[in-house]
């Protein structure tokens, strides 16, 4: 939301028909660039961050309009516009910076100058119940998108079930071939026994593997309904490079590593309604890990960890993993808000550009909890977050006495407001800085 008043209309914009052309000139321009360097991945990526963040606004929009106030813009990005429509009071349009959207609602505070004619109209004047209902109307939406996405994982991926872990993949190193590759192994095999142990799941195999560093390991594995044996000969981690994506993997474990990507289950889809509840139960867990997840991450010990991860950014990157979790975990894993990390918008979209490339169900998950991370952070009751407008809204309510209407005064909760804005942006820039120059790699990824 925003509380500034609508720039007058200028008598020489350009037509909306040249204005519209240029507006797919860009999105034209951003899709070739996509198909040409090969990132349709990253495209996709980045459509359904726009459209997260215009759903958002969408959310300020409808409950803005249903309380009778005066919408004056709604409007993608900021800065020179590209493209803009008038449909009565309101304008929409595209603006040159995506860095976000907008709604401008009039008379947001008390500071904004509105004319008489519209003052009936403005949020501050709304009643309680209407002024709550826009200013939480954005993170609402984001939870109702974080369910949906939930539900279109079991309808349309399914949820996993365990199965016998199978090489999906396998991992290249820098000098000679890989201990998978030696042995014969293919995408697709999948792992009956190791050493005579019926494998399972893939915590067996993972400790088999990794205890046995620089010794053989006679494995079974099944391919095209046939069975044959092979033996593996692991080697130490922290003695090989892993390339995984095109990125060198370091590590200074000695745990013995085969090279191969696994997984350990596969996707069954639900019905459309018995997916409901699936969805409800995902949905609370993730609500779980990603509250449990910002309390790590503003903790004094979380920002000391964030703060010293900033700093050692650039370093060798620690722990390769030699094996993919099911999509759940992975998601989890992720996300700022259940890994107890701070993630960038650049985060967000090498992490979602991976998932995109390797798993669907895994981008939705990944969406999903960006969703809740996203929706529950704006409630944080401190302008300009939306959650500092309900806690203006409450405060005048408790201050408010019969017949007469209290209004608080903005001005001396700015000093507070800059502060935290200065937070936020130190953290923004370091998360930024951390992701520029040591990329976000999914686990299996």
């Amino acid at each position: 939301m925003s509380s500034a008043a609508a720039p007058p209309r200028s008598a020489d914009r350009p037509s909306t028909a040249l204005a519209f052309l240029r507006l797919g000139l860009v999105v034209g321009a951003g899709v070739a660039a996509a198909v040409l360097l090969g990132a349709l991945n990253v495209l996709v990526v980045v459509a359904a961050i726009v459209a997260m963040v215009m759903i958002h606004e969408l959310g300020h929009f409808v409950a803005a309009k249903a309380s009778g106030m005066k919408v004056t813009e709604y409007y993608f990005g900021f800065g020179p516009r590209l493209w803009s429509v008038r449909r009565g009071e309101t304008e929409y349009g595209v603006k040159a910076l995506p860095a976000g959207g907008y709604v401008k609602i009039v008379g947001m505070t008390m500071l904004e100058q509105v004319e008489e004619a519209d003052e009936a109209r403005s949020y501050r004047q709304a009643s309680f119940p209407r002024r709550i209902a826009v200013a939480v109307a954005g993170s609402f939406m984001h939870m109702v998108m974080a369910l949906v996405l939930c539900w279109s994982f079991f309808v349309f991926v399914g949820a996993p079930v365990a199965t016998s872990p199978y090489v999906v993949g396998l991992i290249h190193f820098k000098n000679g071939k890989s201990p998978a590759e030696l042995a014969g192994l293919r995408s697709g095999d999948r792992f009956v026994s190791l050493d005579g142990k019926k494998v399972s799941d893939f915590a067996l195999l993972e400790q088999v593997i990794s205890s046995h560093a620089g010794r053989s390991v006679h494995a079974v594995v099944e391919r095209h309904g046939h069975r044959f044996s092979l033996d593996l000969r692991p080697v130490a981690s922290d003695k090989v490079v892993e390339y995984i994506d095109g990125q060198a993997i370091h590590s200074s474990s000695k745990r013995g590593i085969i090279g191969v990507e696994l997984n350990s289950g596969v996707n069954r889809p639900t019905g459309l309604l018995s997916g409901v509840p699936h969805a409800f139960d995902e949905f609370g867990s993730l609500v779980s890990g990603t509250v449990s997840g910002l309390a790590r991450v503003f903790s004094l010990h979380g920002l000391t960890q964030f703060a010293h991860s900033v700093a050692s950014a650039g370093n060798q990157v620690k722990g390769s993993r030699s094996s993919s979790p099911s999509p759940s975990s992975a998601s989890s894993q992720s996300s700022s808000g259940s890994s107890g990390q701070i993630m960038s918008i650049v985060g967000v979209i090498q992490a979602g550009s991976q998932a995109a490339k390797t798993d669907p169900g895994l981008l939705l998950l990944l969406l999903a909890d960006i969703n809740l991370f996203v929706g529950l952070v704006n409630l944080f009751p401190m302008l300009p977050l939306d959650g500092g407008h309900v806690v203006i809204a409450l405060y005048e309510r408790i201050r408010s006495r019969r017949g007469r209407r209290y209004h608080a005064d903005v001005l001396k909760l700015l000093p507070v407001a800059y502060i935290f804005l200065t937070f936020v942006i130190i953290l923004g820039l370091g998360a930024l800085y951390a992701n520029i120059v040591q990329p976000v790699h999914l686990p299996g990824g």
